[in-house]
């Protein structure tokens, strides 16, 4: 009987192990399942093809229902601190804001930040080519997504000739209009009198190669290298007919601002250090946030 009890006992117990093991099994594989990467949605736009806008974020981006922040392709407008940005996005609210609107997709589903990039249609108008020929925004392309080149280019030289809108119309909106007057800038640290070094205008600065000096200019274009992780801004014109470069390079990229080449673009700054050459191009390493100041 003693026998026959002891044998039950320990089929009982095996048993008892047996089931512990397979629970303590399910929640391994079942947490393993919940808590693994969810792939496939990293770089994909989940933007409606028809929604509404629910917030404007400036001039050239929004947030549609379901999230998603939609970048407007082919224009460029000012971030918050510049001249024309209020104006931008407040024409931009009167447009789309809670409006229902068509997203239509180029060749790139979305930027670097995994914003979408989209051509915005309210009642079949381009919303983006509409800001460019309001004077609200410039025109700015990036291969491949160029399907509306031509008509947004024609739309910003059309608004420039005529000095419409914030960007080209001195008279209207002062001197923050188009590229601004540099002798109303104030500047508290890159200064001649603190470092001793001279201010240079950014397509002098070429001049200068092997000295430490402060350079003077507009961030016309800054692009954001993905593979080298490296920001690039270029000054006075964009890229390939900029006159020099500030250049951050990824060991250096976290101690500055964030998405510092969409915060320095259309603002007048000076970067102080020594000038090098690259293929032909003045440049400076910006290894600190001290090193650049934007103008007030």
């Amino acid at each position: 009987m003693r026998d026959f009890l002891g044998k039950d006992n320990r089929f009982g117990g095996l048993a008892v192990k047996i089931a512990i093991g397979v629970v303590v099994g399910i929640l391994i594989v079942g947490g393993a399942i919940y808590f693994w990467p969810k792939e496939g949605n990293e770089g994909v736009c989940l933007a409606p093809v028809e929604g509404m806008v629910t917030k404007v974020i400036d001039g050239d981006t929004v947030v549609v229902e379901g999230g998603e922040h939609v970048r407007l392709i082919g224009i460029d407008a000012d971030e918050s601190g510049s001249a024309c940005y209020q104006e931008a996005k407040t024409r931009l609210e009167e447009l789309v804001l809670n409006q229902e609107v068509r997203l239509e997709k180029d060749v790139s589903d979305v930027d670097q930040y995994n914003r979408c990039l989209r051509y915005i249609f309210l009642n079949d108008e381009n919303v983006n080519l509409k800001l460019v020929r309001e004077g609200l925004a410039i025109a700015r392309f990036y291969q491949p997504d160029v399907k509306y080149q031509e008509e947004i280019a024609l739309a910003e030289r059309e608004a420039i000739g005529q000095e419409i809108g914030c960007k080209w119309n001195k008279e209207e909106f002062g001197e923050q209009g188009d590229e601004g007057n540099k002798t109303e800038f104030q500047w508290d640290d890159l200064v001649t009198s603190k470092l001793g070094y001279d201010v240079v205008d950014a397509c002098e600065a070429g001049q200068y190669l092997g000295r430490e000096i402060i350079v003077e200019g507009m961030v016309a274009d800054a692009y954001y290298h993905s593979e080298s992780n490296t920001v690039f801004l270029n000054f006075e014109e964009a890229y390939p007919n900029h006159c020099f470069t500030g250049v951050i390079f990824s060991s250096d990229l976290y101690k500055f601002v964030q998405h510092p080449e969409d915060y320095y673009l259309d603002k007048t700054v000076r970067i102080t250090g020594e000038v090098e050459e690259y293929q032909n191009q003045p440049q400076i390493i910006l290894e600190d946030p001290s090193q650049i100041e934007v103008g007030r």
